[in-house]
Formats: C-alpha cells, sequence, structure tokens
C-alpha cells in the first residue's frame, strides 16, 4: 500500500497484456483474419521470448520506476528511446539466432509499432490519471529537515500517489518521528485514531518503502539491533559466493582477451604502470588491495589521497574510456575470486577517507558488515558522489541493501548496473 511495489507490478502485467494485444492486431491485420489457434501459438512462444527480453529491457531503462519521472514528456521520450532499443534487439534475437520456426519481417515490424502506441498511449494516460487523481493523503506528525524534504519530494511527484496535509484528521495515513513516540500525549491520540481507521506508520519504515533507502540520521542504535539480522542471510551468502565464482571465472575470459589491447592504450596515452592498486576497506574493516588498470596520470596523488570528482582533470584520455565503460574495474574480478569482493554490495573505500567518514557520519562503519562490490543498491541510484554530503546519501541507500538483499535485489541491481554502463554515466 505504502510503496510503489503494487502499482509497477500491475505496469509489469498491463504491459505483457499489451504485447499479446498488440500481437493480436498485427496478426488480424495482416492476415485479414482473426488468427486461428494453431497459427495463435506459432507465433506465440517466439514472441513470448521477445516480451521477455523486452520486459527486461523495460527495467534496466527504468520504465517501471514510475516515481522518478518529472514530466509525461520525459516518459514518453524514455520510452520511444526503449522501444527503438528493444526493436533492435528483436531483429537481431529473430534472424541471428537460429532458433524460431519464422522469421517474421513485416509482422514484427507491425508489432513493435503497435506496442509503441500503446504503450505510448496507456502510459501516458496512466501517468495523467496519477497526477489529477484523488491521493492517499500523509500527515506528518514532526517537525524536521528530513520529514520536510520528502514531504517536499512527495508533493513535487504527484504520480506517486500521496499527498500531504495539514490537519490530521484529513488524512489517510499518520507518519510519526521517533521524538512523537517518545509524547506519552502523542501515543494516546494515535492509539485513538487507529482504532477510527487510520493507518500509523514510523517515518523510517514510510521512508524506505517509497524511497529504497534508510534515513541513517533519524535510525537509532536499535533500529540496527532489529533489522540487521545476519544469521537470516546465510543461505543468500552462500548462493551469491558461488554466483560470484562462476561469473568471475567466465569475465577472466574476457579480461585474458582484452589485456594486450587496453594495456597498449594505457601505455600509449600515459606514462606508468598498467594497473593502479590501493588498499581499500572490506568486510568487518578487513583491508585489502584492489587492482584496476590505471585511469588516471601516474602519481596523481602525490599530494595525498583526494577525491575523484566528476571530469576529475587527473584521468586521462584513455582512463576516461575505461571509467564509462566499467572496463577499468575488469582486474577486479581477481578479487571476486580472492573473495574480497562481492560483484554486488557497497562500493569499497578508501581507509584514508574511511576514518574522516566515521567521524562525521553516524553509523558509516555499519556498511562494512558485508563484502564491498563492484557495483550496489547505492551506486544504481545515486551514480556519483564526491563529498560528505554525497557520501551520506549513498550510506542511505547501502543500508537499505543491508536490510533487504536478496536474490531477486541482487538481479535488480546487476540489470540496472547494465543500464548503468550502457548509458556511459555513473561511478
Amino acid at each position: 500500500m505504502y510503496s510503489m511495489r503494487s502499482k509497477k507490478f500491475l505496469f509489469f502485467l498491463a504491459d505483457i497484456f499489451l504485447f499479446y494485444l498488440a500481437l493480436f492486431i498485427t496478426l488480424t491485420i495482416r492476415y485479414g483474419s482473426v488468427p486461428s489457434k494453431e497459427f495463435w501459438f506459432l507465433h506465440f512462444w517466439p514472441f513470448a521470448i521477445i516480451y521477455l527480453l523486452w520486459i527486461i529491457i523495460f527495467y534496466i531503462a527504468g520504465l517501471y520506476d514510475i516515481e522518478k519521472f518529472i514530466s509525461i514528456r520525459e516518459l514518453r521520450n524514455r520510452i520511444f528511446k526503449t522501444m527503438a532499443m528493444a526493436g533492435l534487439l528483436a531483429v537481431v534475437l529473430f534472424y541471428l539466432v537460429p532458433f524460431f520456426n519464422i522469421t517474421p519481417k513485416t509482422n514484427l515490424v507491425m508489432d513493435g509499432i503497435i506496442v509503441w502506441l500503446l504503450i505510448w498511449t496507456w502510459r501516458g494516460i496512466l501517468f495523467d490519471s496519477a497526477v489529477k487523481s484523488s491521493k492517499i493523503k500523509i500527515f506528518f506528525l514532526g517537525d524536521d529537515k528530513e520529514i520536510n524534504e520528502f514531504a517536499q519530494l512527495i508533493n513535487g511527484r504527484p504520480q506517486m500517489g500521496y499527498e500531504t496535509v495539514s490537519n490530521i484528521n484529513q488524512s489517510d495515513i499518520i507518519v510519526i518521528s521517533k521524538e512523537s513516540k517518545q509524547n506519552s500525549d502523542a501515543v494516546r491520540s494515535l492509539y485513538e485514531f487507529i482504532r477510527s481507521g487510520k493507518t500509523v506508520i514510523d517515518f523510517d519504515k514510510f521512508y524506505e518503502l517509497v524511497t529504497g533507502k534508510i534515513p541513517v540520521s533519524l535510525v537509532g542504535k536499535t533500529w540496527f539491533l532489529e533489522n540487521l539480522l545476519e544469521i537470516n542471510k546465510q543461505t543468500f551468502e552462500k548462493t551469491k559466493r558461488a554466483f560470484d565464482v562462476v561469473f568471475a571465472l567466465i569475465l577472466f575470459i574476457i579480461f585474458a582477451i582484452s589485456y594486450p589491447f587496453i594495456a597498449l592504450a594505457i601505455k600509449i596515452n600515459s606514462q606508468g604502470p598498467v594497473f593502479y592498486r590501493q588498499k581499500r576497506f572490506g568486510k568487518n574493516g578487513k583491508l585489502f588491495e584492489i587492482i584496476k588498470f590505471r585511469p588516471m596520470v601516474f602519481n596523481a596523488e602525490k599530494n595525498g589521497a583526494e577525491w575523484a570528482k566528476k571530469d576529475d582533470i587527473r584521468i586521462t584520455f584513455v582512463g576516461n574510456l575505461l571509467r564509462k565503460t566499467r572496463l577499468d574495474e575488469l582486474p577486479q574480478i581477481l578479487n571476486v575470486l580472492k573473495g574480497d569482493l562481492s560483484f554486488v554490495g557497497p562500493r569499497p573505500e578508501r581507509p584514508e577517507f574511511v576514518k574522516e567518514l566515521e567521524k562525521q557520519i553516524p553509523h558509516y562503519s555499519m556498511r562494512h558488515l558485508i563484502k564491498p562490490g563492484l557495483s550496489g543498491w547505492a551506486q544504481i541510484n545515486f551514480p556519483y558522489g564526491a563529498s560528505v554530503e554525497d557520501t551520506v546519501e549513498k550510506l542511505q541507500y547501502d543500508l537499505y541493501y543491508i536490510k533487504n538483499r536478496s536474490l531477486l535485489l541482487e538481479i535488480a541491481i546487476i540489470l540496472k548496473t547494465i543500464m548503468t554502463i550502457l548509458s556511459r554515466s555513473g561511478r
């Protein structure tokens, strides 16, 4: 009820329906009659594989992240670009993979166009109706910076289906701050509101459900005792480690093939070694040494450790290409095989920065409860960070991942990482 998950699932079901509606329309128009059962199933399964691919493309392109779109124009532009990519991949799959019994040139083009029109119309209508329709009314009991900023976020994204109200009696949901729970008079009043049918929820829980992150400045030590039960994650961690090893061995082949070419490009572009080694904080604070293809000029930190900046002048031309494609991190599969890194987890930070960040940011050390990763929930949701403020934002996503990590979330992060690489954004 409070999160976007149920809405996103309905979007998924609607997209599947529209895909097959488009196929039915295509076959009916193309052959002048309603397709027979045999003819329908001849196309049903080949197109099922295409549609599965399209759903994945829709997901990594962010078409299910409805809360992030600012306007209907932005949404429809994204739909157009996504369908162009989806159609191109469908053509490749049909004509380069000798798997299907049909090669529907005209049908495929017609189907892609009809799907685009249906999705474009359906999503536009839904977005517009979500903006104009009645909202779930939220009353925030409490007044601090995080609550005020969150209220502004809700009011600025009406498609999320919420609106804030100033009168508690007009609300559907009462979101309470930690301080409000400590007021006995407020608790008695809230008890009566529950009896009258209103929903009461802690701010940190509501914030997590809507945003996918933990409000780090508002949670205390008790929150960690209640939410980070590592014994419940043991089976998941074993499965995850098996995946890490298998996938790292596959990528090692790519690393071995690409190494001579990348090494040569680095050497031609700038003086210095091919690899760049650096100490990082690992699980439970254990230090380890990462290895990357060197993206910066040699001896870039002769004056001491520095935050990497956007458009950092220390990054070479080749280094910039490597960073945009994430190829600079390819040697880190060796760290994955050793067990220092995982493919998914909080970004490993340098010990020089960790010491300062632990002094300035509450609970920062908790991100070291698990193994760091090449990509993570924070990296795909907040791609760039080069300050303490940015680190606080990323920590909120890291804590969400640590609490909620699962195979499903792991797959979601990997798919989103693919989109990040293809769009050449994020570090």
